[in-house]
């Protein structure tokens, strides 16, 4: 069974805000995984701790908090944080050091093509055809960047109770955008948003655990579905103000 199946199986998930879970996944690793080289902690810098921060992100908060965990490199106290919280999540030591077991967790969110356990890159594409294509980015930026999305909706989905969540709309190149009747620099035209809805779960709920989430950009919880984006981490596409539509829910 693939990592995606195995964790699409697990029961008993019941994480909501304030209350953690725990899942057992083993510490079997595939080929492909991101190939951790030491273990990680305070003080630690470089590209690895990169990749931590990506996959952690989603673990900023532990309630409401305009604050997001840096792709910067530099292993602070945030990132041990956020690494303590998704250890407690995940039934480990939560000692804020990513060893061989943590590292194990963090790689079985991972699939064989670089997307996590509970997406795929196809469920991001521009609704028209254009794939990743015809953005305000190059398709290889847009890719990258909702590979980091994914990891905080892993994150979203876990705290909702590993409740599965659909994408209405992920990237959108620029003529989607503009029969979409979406805003001239959207956040979906860079990859770095999402449209989402968790089953079982009000939009308002969702808007609540985003806050939790390392999101910049949450519209009003008023629509059917719930928009995140993370476009204060990403000051270059112009969007570098926190923006809760509906303030703190």
């Amino acid at each position: 069974m693939d990592r995606r199946a195995l964790l699409r199986g697990a029961a008993g998930l019941t994480t909501t805000l304030g209350l953690a879970a725990t899942v057992s996944l083993g510490t079997a690793g595939r080929a492909s995984a991101y190939g951790w080289t030491r273990t990680l902690q305070q003080g630690a810098s470089g590209s690895d701790v990169v990749e931590l921060q990506i996959r952690v992100g989603g673990w900023a908060a532990s309630s409401a908090q305009q604050t997001f965990v840096s792709w910067d490199g530099a292993f602070g106290p945030a990132t041990a944080a956020a690494v303590q919280r998704f250890q407690s999540v995940y039934g480990l030591s939560a000692d804020g050091i990513v060893g061989p077991q943590t590292q194990s967790v963090l790689n079985s969110l991972e699939a064989g093509d670089g997307s996590t356990a509970h997406f795929n890159f196809s469920e991001f594409y521009s609704k028209d055809g254009a794939g990743f294509n015809n953005g305000k980015v190059g398709s290889a930026t847009v890719k990258e960047n909702v590979r980091r999305l994914m990891y905080k909706l892993e994150a979203v989905r876990m705290k909702a109770g590993n409740s599965a969540i659909t994408i209405n709309s992920g990237f959108r190149s620029i003529a989607h955008n503009a029969a979409s009747g979406g805003a001239s620099n959207s956040m979906h035209l860079y990859g770095v948003a999402a449209d989402i809805v968790v089953s079982g779960h009000s939009t308002l709920q969702t808007y609540r655990i985003a806050e939790t989430c390392g999101f910049s950009g949450l519209e009003a919880y008023t629509h059917s579905w719930q928009h995140v984006d993370s476009r204060v981490q990403y000051p270059s596409y112009g969007s570098g103000s926190w923006w809760w539509e509906s303030g703190v829910a």
